[in-house]
């Protein structure tokens, strides 16, 4: 069963309690404060895009999360915090977790509280990470990437009138922007999502005042304070904002990955963690991999003993070498690992079973051309890593799948076929089969295009 971290509190000094998260295992300690959506249960265990960013990071950084004041999961019977009051919370956290000097990581308009931080205690900050910065969020003659009185006064009459249900997203226009502590493509159902966040996040009234607290905050003064190293990622169609942010503080690199969303999926995690995992110095990740999903591709010569009595020794060579010509060109067109040559016979394996398909049918008709036939097998099955090699029973039952082929045939089992659907090849039914060494009865298919 995968563990998942306890949720844990802090207590401030004044006696509210911070509930808190702390997740990954990497070299570094990164905060990463909400803004003013979020709950370390409900969003680090039920929103799949935050989960699998967070777990992606988590290779190379200790993530600690948690909520301010007045939300979440911590105390709720306070006043909702200022900008002021969210640093020292944060200073309570990393005290309880015996934290001298995190990387500090903030989305958007959430990335304030850490700039305060590190304008005001630089002792206590390693460096920061501003993801898609946001020096304020509301519009202003020098500022046009803010929101302006039009979407401020939706966005609150969103709150007083449909705060926790499935209505909040469209009645404050949630898709083209979403409050900045949710990380984007909301599952499958975004507005259902939102609304329970929401509801689970604060009551209605803590949620107006954060929002107006949110509002109303501007850090462009104190930018060119920050001393400690600040990377700028700017993930998106346009970096303009980006950029006017990095060029008001005097130790920020700006990183820009132009994209069609401005929000973070997990397909995304190579392109959008890897600059920032370099920009830290850490290791890169090492994936200790002992399975692997792949395609395996039998081939063998059809009679091959006999041939080799017609040709000879020499002629037969030659031929091979012919025939280990063609298939080795087939392997590199179709993107094939070769693993092994067996005298008259080939093992490679693929990323994807149409890949090995394609292949084979290529070889089957090309040595034709030489007078001799093979015959072929494919299966996609779960692999083992051994000694950096593909093996284990999928192999096995891919050997096995070729063995029942006959001339000029490519055969593949029942798993082939349905991941194919769509891909133009034809499907003849060659029953049901006993596998030497395998398990059970076996579906296979003759394949043609």
């Amino acid at each position: 069963m995968k563990q998942v971290p306890d949720t844990r509190y802090a207590r401030t000094p004044d006696g509210v309690y911070l509930a808190y998260r702390a997740i990954g295992h990497g070299p570094f300690d990164m905060v990463a404060p909400f803004d003013w959506m979020g709950n370390v249960d409900v969003l680090l265990d039920t929103e799949p895009t935050t989960i699998g960013m967070v777990e992606a990071m988590g290779a190379f950084a200790r993530l600690i999360f948690f909520d301010r004041r007045g939300t979440g999961l911590s105390s709720r019977d306070v006043p909702p915090p200022n900008l002021e009051t969210v640093v020292a919370d944060c200073r309570v956290v990393l005290d309880e977790l015996s934290i001298d000097r995190p990387v500090v990581f903030g989305f958007k308009a959430g990335g304030s509280a850490g700039v305060l931080l590190a304008a005001t205690h630089p002792e206590r900050v390693r460096s920061m990470i501003w993801y898609n910065p946001a020096a304020r969020s509301t519009w202003a003659h020098d500022y046009p990437w803010g929101v302006g009185p039009e979407y401020v006064e939706r966005s609150e009459r969103a709150i007083l009138e449909r705060w926790g249900t499935a209505e909040y997203g469209p009645a404050m226009n949630a898709a083209e922007r979403l409050p900045s502590g949710i990380s984007g493509h909301l599952a499958d159902d975004p507005d259902e999502l939102l609304g329970m966040l929401s509801r689970h996040t604060a009551t209605p009234d803590v949620a107006l005042q954060m929002q107006r607290n949110w509002y109303e905050t501007d850090v462009r003064a104190i930018l060119p304070s920050v001393t400690a190293p600040m990377l700028i990622f700017s993930h998106g169609p346009d970096h303009a904002q980006a950029e006017y942010v990095a060029s008001l503080i005097p130790h920020a690199d700006l990183i820009t990955v132009t994209s069609d969303r401005d929000r973070p999926v997990p397909s995304d995690a190579t392109r959008v963690l890897d600059p920032i995992r370099e920009w830290l110095g850490a290791p890169a990740p090492v994936h200790d991999i002992d399975s692997i999903l792949s395609t395996v591709l039998f081939t063998d010569i059809v009679d091959s003993t006999a041939t080799l009595a017609e040709r000879g020794d020499r002629g037969w060579r030659e031929l091979v070498e012919e025939h280990h010509a063609i298939v080795r060109a087939e392997l590199a067109r179709w993107s094939g690992l070769e693993n092994d040559t067996a005298g008259d016979g080939f093992y490679a394996t693929f990323d994807g079973p149409a890949k090995a398909i394609r292949c084979a049918l290529e070889v089957v008709d090309r040595v034709r051309e030489l007078g001799l036939e093979v015959r072929a097998g494919v299966h996609t099955g779960e692999c083992t890593m051994i000694d950096g090699k593909i093996g284990g029973l999928a192999v096995s039952i891919g050997a096995r799948v070729a063995a029942t082929a006959r001339p000029s045939e490519v055969r593949v089992s029942q798993t082939v076929k349905d991941l194919t659907a769509g891909s133009g090849f034809t499907f003849d039914d060659a029953g049901e089969h006993e596998l030497k060494g395998v398990p059970g009865r076996w579906g296979l298919y003759r394949v043609s295009k």
